[in-house]
């Protein structure tokens, strides 16, 4: 990596193997594996990409659904080894891809912010010392005692983003989780999105809102069938992606 980028994608290739025939239950599955019976069909998610972000950058990635955006976000994450190509990233990563990542449902929100904290490396006397700011931020004083499981996804996301953003990442990944949220928080945490950046994050967001794209990023990179289609400045990209759908 070049000293100058937090992330480099060179050449990266993710190949997943897709059962080519219909099977009803998981017994089916391992007997039909066992006896090299189940056929795979190799499904390339993503093809060649090459991408290199500088530290504090904010980069927006747009495609339509299915198009290799959030692979490409599990990939950075870690979630995910390439089958080609290198993926290096220098920098602490708060992740915000699945809604429920990291959470167990069954599991009061009070426990699930030690949980999670203790996922993200934090350990129990630190989440303590934050546990105020997080639940004031999440504004879910009355529901921290009620199993996860009965949570809106609107109100999963709130913690999620809480939990990610208490302090200051490296890089702040944000895949389409916001959208769950109502207007107002979605706007507080834009907000908080912003500080980061002023306060030197890199950030990367998928979003299908085109104006959070512009609003929160500097620069775009369009994933169409797996493949970079354009990256570079957000106005240019966003502008041809425009077009092209």
């Amino acid at each position: 990596m070049e000293e100058n980028y937090i992330i480099d994608l060179e050449n990266v290739t993710v190949r997943f193997n897709m059962a080519t025939e219909k099977i009803d239950n998981l017994k089916e599955y391992f007997v039909k594996l066992v006896k090299r019976q189940l056929m795979f069909e190799e499904f390339l998610a993503l093809k060649n990409i090459t991408l290199q972000i500088r530290p504090g950058e904010a980069w927006g990635l747009v495609g339509t659904n299915g198009a290799g955006k959030s692979t490409m976000l599990k990939l950075i994450s870690g979630i995910l080894t390439p089958y080609k190509g290198t993926v290096a990233v220098n920098g602490t990563i708060a992740p915000l891809i699945e809604l429920g990542a990291g959470f167990d449902m069954e599991l009061t929100a009070r426990e699930n912010i030690f949980l999670n904290g203790t996922l993200l490396g934090h350990s129990r006397k630190f989440m303590e010392e934050h546990f105020d700011e997080i639940v004031d931020f999440a504004e879910l004083w009355e529901f921290l005692d009620v199993p996860l499981k009965n949570y809106s996804s609107g109100m999963q996301a709130r913690i999620g983003f809480a939990i990610a953003t208490m302090v200051r990442p490296d890089i702040l990944i944000v895949d389409e989780i916001l959208s769950v949220g109502d207007f107002k928080f979605q706007e507080k945490c834009k907000a908080r999105m912003s500080e980061m950046l002023e306060a030197g994050t890199t950030l990367l967001l998928v979003s299908h809102s085109i104006e959070d794209i512009r609003n929160m990023c500097t620069h775009a990179a369009w994933i169409d069938h797996g493949e970079m289609k354009q990256s570079g400045e957000v106005m240019e990209v966003t502008e041809a992606y425009l077009k092209g759908v």
